[in-house]
Formats: structure tokens, sequence, C-alpha cells
């Protein structure tokens, strides 16, 4: 694994999930992290194993859809540590599983775009801010293979996870004159929160045992700790030469 050795690296949905695991490979490899969450609890455990890996970190209360947060989060990482590194967008939701559009609610689907396009949006903005100071910087952002390769169980979680892929399709160019590489990041099938709470959905939607479920979908779902070490690679100076969209397991 590349070393991050006094890289600044900002996650926003790094309590759990992807976003925990990544700040926890990002730790270990040198790197201060800065999370931002709405999830307190689990992003003081996340913080914890990032010190016991021999890290440094700290939490901002964040909730992306909010502007004036994004713009907290990212004002926060370099009051404390001087710079950003790079940025990674993992927080998301998914809601609206396994219903057809004409049953979805409007809501529903407004909520999910919010959080995964507007979020996403909102802390990439604010970190180019600060990077565009420093003449480089690395932005990853955490598409999917649902609604890029394929579908998915939510129309809602598709179409935001699509929109994504179209936001830093558009965002690569722009930020490469400023010295900055960006990536749309597309991982599998990953034990998850959000993917085994999918799981469960959809055993409900088939009138199965729910907990059978997750049971059997832990066997064969991927752990998120190999997307966070291709995610702290990514951050370093050894993926200088990547470019375009990466998918994972």
């Amino acid at each position: 694994m590349a070393r991050l050795d006094g890289k600044v690296i900002v996650i926003t949905g790094g309590a759990r999930g992807i976003g925990g695991a990544t700040a926890i490979e990002c730790a270990r490899s040198g790197a201060k992290v800065v999370i931002g969450d709405l999830l307190e609890q689990e992003a003081a455990q996340t913080l914890q194993a990032v010190r016991a890996a021999g890290g440094e970190g700290l939490f901002v209360r964040t909730d992306v859809t909010q502007e004036d947060d994004c713009r907290r989060l990212m004002d926060a990482a370099v009051e404390a540590y001087g710079k950003i590194d790079a940025v990674i967008t993992c927080a998301g939701i998914l809601k609206g599983a396994y219903t057809d559009v004409d049953q979805l609610d409007a809501g529903v689907f407004d909520q999910v775009m919010q959080v995964n396009v507007r979020g996403t949006f909102l802390a990439v903005k604010h970190a180019v801010r600060h990077m565009r100071r420093q003449g480089r910087g690395v932005v990853l952002c955490i598409a999917s293979g649902a609604g890029v390769r394929g579908p998915s169980s939510s129309l809602a979680y598709g179409a935001s996870k699509g929109g994504v892929n179209g936001f830093v399709m558009t965002l690569e160019p722009q930020l490469a004159r400023m010295g900055i590489r960006c990536h749309a990041v597309c991982p599998g099938n990953l034990a998850t929160p959000l993917k085994l709470e999918n799981v469960a959905d959809g055993a409900r939607a088939r009138g199965e045992s729910p907990e059978e479920a997750v049971a059997r979908a832990r066997e064969t779902l991927g752990d998120p700790a190999g997307v966070g070490r291709i995610l702290t690679w990514l951050c370093s100076d050894d993926a200088d030469y990547m470019r375009g969209n990466i998918f994972t397991r």
C-alpha cells in the first residue's frame, strides 16, 4: 500500500460502511483523517480505530445536504491540519427499494437525491475552495455499479448514483485545469449497513425472513475494507497517472 504520510483526507459518511473502513485504511497509511457525518457514536468508534491504527483524526458533525455544514467541515480540516489533500464523498442513503415508479413517494425520491447528489456536490465544492489555492488535490466520489452499469432495487438510488457519475464526468476536466485529479468510484455489493438493510428489505418484500437473508448475504458480500484500500491508494501520489471511473468488487 502506498503511504499517505503528511496527507489530510476528508471523508463524508466516514462514520461507518465504506467511509469508516476507508478512514481506518487511510490512517494505517499515515494520513490525518477528518470525518464528516451525522452518526456521532459510530464516528467516535471509527476514530478510536483510527487512533489504534496509529493515525490521527477528528470528527465534524455534518449534514451534507446543508451548504453551511459542508463549508464548516472543510474549513475545520484546514484549520486543524493546514490543507486538504483529498476528499472522499461516501455519504449516501438508499430508500424506496422494491417500489414501483407509480407507488414511489416523491418525498423519498427527493431525499435520496438531496443526500447522494446534492451532498456530493456541496462537499466537493467546499473542498475545491481550498484545493484550488493549493494547486493540487484528489476528489473521489462514490457512485455505484447501480445506475452506471446496471439497475438498482431503488429507482431513487439508481438515479442518484447515475447523477454522481454524470457530475464527475462533467467535473473532471474542470478540476484537471486546477491540478486536481477526480474519479467516480463504483463499488459492487459490499457488507455495509446500507446494503444489508437493502437485503432485509428485499426479503420482506418476498415474504421471507430478513434475518436469514442477511446471514446468507454476509457469506457472499465483499468487505468494505477492500474498497477502502483502493480509495486509500487513489489518494496517494502513486495513483497520479490514473484517469476515469474505477469499478470494484
